[in-house]
């Protein structure tokens, strides 16, 4: 028997009783962290701030309060990410909006922002970067943050993402440093760049109807979908990239964000491509997650 994961909350419940109430429900829904995931939605429906939440917690819900709440738990019960029901998330420690034509900030994705990071050592240097399938624009809002006298351009083929990426390089204060411009991959773009970088999708096709419904329902298919070997971006940037050899500034360098599996694909690809200087990094997890390249000093 399936069991009834529906939530009526009372106006005059207190906010803890009604926090432990959402754990319980989301533990029974089997979402994987109830506790952690019921405080950042409550945080949000009732607009407090975790301080207010633990200091106020005897405070009853009141009626807007008790509807805000259950109306965000019932979407999140119904499989809807918290990510999606907030409308943002954090990503290297600052906050981005979200759009239903932009991915989720991903933890792992940050290792693509440190790895390019370590590609420009220098905080102070003038430098140019194109972020290929920009989304919320989490990407090249890190790096601009990091790097404050670089300017970059967010690539998409997605004017809403666009729009959202514009959004949050201004709420970040990186605006007047970002441009967004609506394309496919290098074919809008003039170098030279000192960095391209990209996320972009990676997963087969025949792989996307085994994701988490979580992802196959929310995310954007165009930010999933990579073809048929899930391949079909790193061919396109990459083919782009030396057929055009002066999209690379002399001593610019290219940061890929790859699939668990795709370390050797991707390479090979590269080094097809004229690549000699190829660098794997590896996430939290121990996963090859990024492919660093430089071109041999021949091909700039």
């Amino acid at each position: 028997m399936t069991p009834d994961l529906s939530l009526t909350l009372s106006p005059t419940l207190a906010r803890d009783a009604a926090l432990r109430r959402l754990v319980q429900a989301f533990a029974a829904a089997g979402i994987a962290n109830p506790r952690g995931e019921a405080r950042f939605l409550a945080e949000h429906a009732l607009d407090l701030s975790a301080a207010d939440l633990l200091l106020q917690g005897r405070t009853p819900l009141g009626a807007a309060g008790a509807q805000a709440l259950e109306a965000a738990a019932g979407r999140r019960l119904a499989g809807e990410p918290v990510a999606r029901i907030v409308g943002a998330w954090e990503f290297w420690g600052l906050p981005f909006a979200l759009s239903p034509e932009t991915l989720v900030p991903r933890p792992d994705t940050e290792t693509l922002v440190e790895a390019s990071l370590r590609l420009l050592p220098e905080r102070d240097r003038r430098l140019r970067l194109v972020d290929l399938g920009t989304g919320s624009g989490c990407i090249l809002v890190a790096l601009l943050h990091e790097r404050p006298h670089a300017f970059g351009i967010g690539l998409d083929r997605s004017r809403e993402a666009l729009v959202t990426a514009r959004a949050n390089a201004m709420a970040n204060g990186v605006g007047g440093r970002a441009a967004v411009l609506r394309g496919s991959w290098l074919d809008a773009v003039s170098g030279p760049f000192d960095l391209i970088v990209s996320n972009p999708p990676y997963i087969a096709s025949g792989v996307i109807p085994t994701l988490q419904a979580e992802v196959r329902g929310h995310d954007p298919m165009a930010a999933l979908d990579g073809g048929t070997d899930g391949l079909d971006a790193y061919r396109a940037i990459l083919a782009g990239i030396a057929r055009r050899p002066g999209l690379l500034a002399p001593g610019g360098a290219v940061a890929l964000e790859i699939g668990y599996d795709q370390a050797e694909a991707v390479t090979d690809l590269a080094e097809a491509a004229g690549f000699r200087e190829i660098t794997l990094t590896r996430d939290l997890a121990g996963q090859a997650r990024v492919v660093t390249l430089r071109p041999s000093l021949a091909a700039i």
